[in-house]
């Protein structure tokens, strides 16, 4: 388990839901986003909520007139929405802007790579396989 929880800025959350930052600001003034201040004054969102919010923002299917943020090579930066655990197996959601991507992977890996719900990840996808990367 995480001993700190993680908290995203203003701008890092923006890119995590593939707005631009002057939206995830106009979210969090509009009370639809909690935010709080750090030990350095910045306005940041702690890693559990943005990561419920960040479902709400990919079922809702529209983003603002915004363009989902993408990267080349089929990578998907997001947040760990959900983590299941089995006894052998393990299923990982990630929220990337607008996509919500599933990985099926082993209990193992999952926890060789310490995820959590809140904790920042990229999903990979090749064909119909979706590879997650700790970032």
């Amino acid at each position: 388990m995480l001993t700190h929880m993680q908290s995203y800025t203003i701008g890092q959350a923006a890119r995590l839901l593939g707005v631009s930052p002057d939206t995830a600001r106009r979210w969090a003034d509009a009370g639809r986003v909690a935010t709080h201040r750090d030990e350095g004054g910045r306005r940041v969102i702690d890693g559990r909520d943005l990561a419920a919010f960040s479902i709400e923002v990919g079922q809702s299917g529209a983003v603002e007139d915004e363009t989902p943020y993408t990267t080349a090579r089929n990578a998907f930066p997001g947040i760990v929405t959900a983590v299941k655990l089995g006894d052998v197996a393990a299923q990982v959601e990630i929220q990337a802007g607008p996509h919500r991507l599933v990985s099926l992977l082993t209990r193992e890996a999952v926890e060789e790579l310490g995820l959590e719900v809140g904790m920042q990840a990229t999903a990979r996808v090749k064909s119909t396989n979706v590879h997650i990367d700790r970032t």
